[in-house]
């Protein structure tokens, strides 16, 4: 099961210019270390934390709308590159016909506009809309082992940011952190990579098995 932003995707500079244009309607500055507090966190919070930094009151659901949009257009407009080793490790797992899911705390018009530009054919998709509580509540795993039709403690879960990993955990899956701008620590049955180039086939099974 893989995250998406930031995990398979590099849509993070994406969501950098969208939130720092949005920041400037509302009388506001963004930085970097702004984004890294929103990583694998929910619209709700996004929209939530700008709102507390804004200098200029606007409606949480018009912010939303602003995020929504600008990041599908982006996404519309141009690439978001895959991350180091994401294409060899999907091609590794669809040639082995293996169930795969993307599970996103994303809005379904990010998720969709992602995959169209992936190409791939998950097994199963679930986004913001398909669970009551975001990352790093377990409902979005939970949910998705249903959807592929498997037993948690069977799955491999694959995030980097701390709320997925959180979730994923929780959920009693694997789980493999690949940090993006947010480091996460290795512990006992937590397996920490540097990037996907390092993740294959093979060590996913060996996760899973012992």
């Amino acid at each position: 099961m893989f995250d998406m932003d930031g995990l398979l995707v590099d849509t993070e500079p994406f969501w950098f210019e969208v939130e720092t244009e949005i920041m400037a309607r509302l009388g506001g500055s963004w930085s970097r270390a702004d984004q890294a507090r929103l990583i694998g966190g929910s619209l709700g919070a996004a929209v939530d934390y700008m709102l507390a930094r804004a200098a200029i009151p606007a409606a949480p659901a018009t912010v939303a709308s602003w995020l929504v949009d600008g990041m599908v257009a982006l996404l519309r407009e141009g690439d978001a590159p895959l991350m180091p080793g994401a294409g060899e490790l999907l091609a590794e797992v669809a040639a082995a016909a293996i169930p795969c899911a993307l599970v996103t705390s994303a809005e379904r018009p990010i998720m969709d506009a992602v995959i169209g530009k992936l190409g791939v054919a998950f097994s199963a998709t679930v986004c913001a809309a398909d669970v009551s509580a975001a990352k790093p509540d377990p409902g979005p795993y939970l949910l998705a082992t249903k959807l592929l039709g498997a037993y948690p403690h069977r799955c491999v879960v694959l995030e980097d940011s701390p709320n997925g990993v959180a979730a994923g955990e929780a959920a009693g899956c694997a789980v493999v952190a690949v940090p993006s701008l947010v480091p996460i620590p290795v512990r006992s049955g937590r397996v920490v990579a540097d990037s996907l180039a390092e993740i294959n086939l093979r060590m996913l099974r060996a996760i899973v098995t012992g």
